[in-house]
């Protein structure tokens, strides 16, 4: 049996299971949609300066680059980040999935990183969102992402109880055109 037919037979059977305990699927891809829509500002390509704080105490400055796109139909969004050091070497590489669960009504980030990957909270702001990963046994990092006055302007902090935030990622970055990824280079059916 093909990959392509035990998909179809899954997605079938999944759909089915839907409809049987009472969900319907077009209605929960609406939900996702319509919960991702404001992450639309971020859709694009972007470049800038960004700084994060290497366990020496020193800050290393990267030029960073990200795209960001709707993938299945607009019910996810997918970012893909790059930094490059001065010599123009990739130092930094992430890639991240942001989704909405209608039946939680909860946003997920999933992320992909220096080898690290997670589910991680996530919480939309008027502007942009937060999410947060624990780093520790009693820390946490949590990035802030905005799009200011057309600017991507993100910030990350180590948060330890009794402890003031410290700033360990900063990213200023300025949209530089649309991009069609990921929706463009699919495999046509023909």
């Amino acid at each position: 049996m093909s990959f392509a037919h035990r998909l179809f037979i899954v997605l079938g059977l999944g759909w089915t299971l839907a409809h049987a305990q009472g969900f319907n699927p077009v209605a929960l891809q609406q939900a996702q949609r319509e919960a991702l829509a404001p992450l639309a500002v971020f859709d694009g390509e972007w470049r800038g300066t960004a700084r994060t704080l290497l366990p020496s105490g020193q800050w290393m400055e990267l030029t960073q680059t990200e795209r960001v796109g709707p993938m299945l139909d607009g019910t996810l969004r997918v970012i893909e980040g790059r930094g490059y050091d001065a010599q123009g070497q990739l130092r930094f590489n992430a890639f991240g999935v942001i989704s909405y669960r209608p039946m939680q009504k909860a946003y997920g980030f999933h992320s992909y990183a220096m080898g690290f990957e997670g589910d991680h909270a996530m919480e939309l702001l008027p502007d942009g969102f937060v999410w947060s990963v624990q780093a520790g046994p009693n820390a946490r990092l949590r990035y802030t992402l905005r799009v200011v006055d057309g600017q991507w302007q993100e910030y990350g902090e180590r948060l330890v109880e009794g402890q003031p935030p410290q700033r360990t990622f900063e990213m200023t970055l300025q949209r530089i055109g649309p991009s069609t990824w990921p929706a463009a280079g699919f495999v046509p059916p023909r």
